[in-house]
């Protein structure tokens, strides 16, 4: 999908536009609503896996991190105050235990990883040229310019639901989406892009 953005050539078919989260949801769940916890996850675990991958950049790892946030989510819901943006709040839970686990990692990795197990880590890509260049290409970009993208590319939200869920202004998710595709479009075609 990436591809076809920087290249310009036609996509495959859009992704459904994300379902907008109802906030009573969380409260049923504060109440241990099992079918409410389920309709929330079928709800927003993709996006909420394209945040956590486009942090951790591991897909084992971020899987492992995605289950951590819905256990947290069940285990808060009954703390949970109604602010408009149930999915902002799952996101910040997701950002801090990402970001936990990347500081757990760092204390206790005694070496760097090697760079053939950076290819290992897209597993899911089955093309191994695909899975290099997928690795490379999220390398270029910042973490927040690859929450954005991913957010955006992958899970199908807009820019605004972006800018929301993210607590930033619309110009900066814009700006940054806008630079990482320029980015993206220097990296794969070879070509100067000024930024």
């Amino acid at each position: 999908m990436l591809f076809f953005m920087v290249t310009g050539e036609a996509p495959p078919p859009a992704l459904p536009a994300p379902v907008p989260v109802d906030e009573s949801l969380i409260a049923r769940i504060g109440q241990n609503d099992m079918e409410a916890f389920e309709q929330l996850y079928r709800l927003t675990e993709r996006p909420v896996h394209a945040l956590v991958l486009s942090i951790l950049r591991d897909p084992n790892d971020a899987c492992d991190v995605v289950q951590e946030t819905y256990l947290k989510v069940r285990a808060a819901a009954h703390l949970y105050r109604p602010q408009g943006k149930p999915l902002a709040w799952i996101f910040t839970i997701a950002k801090n235990l990402a970001h936990s686990h990347l500081r757990r990692q760092s204390r206790t990795d005694i070496s760097d990883v090697p760079a053939l197990e950076d290819d290992l880590r897209f597993s899911y890509v089955s093309d191994p040229t695909d899975r290099m260049v997928l690795t490379s290409a999220l390398k270029i970009l910042g973490e927040e310019e690859r929450e954005i993208l991913l957010l955006h590319a992958v899970s199908g939200f807009l820019h605004r639901e972006i800018a929301s869920a993210l607590g930033l202004p619309l110009s900066t998710v814009l700006s940054r989406y806008h630079r990482a595709l320029k980015k993206l479009k220097t990296f794969l075609t070879g070509s100067e892009v000024s930024l």
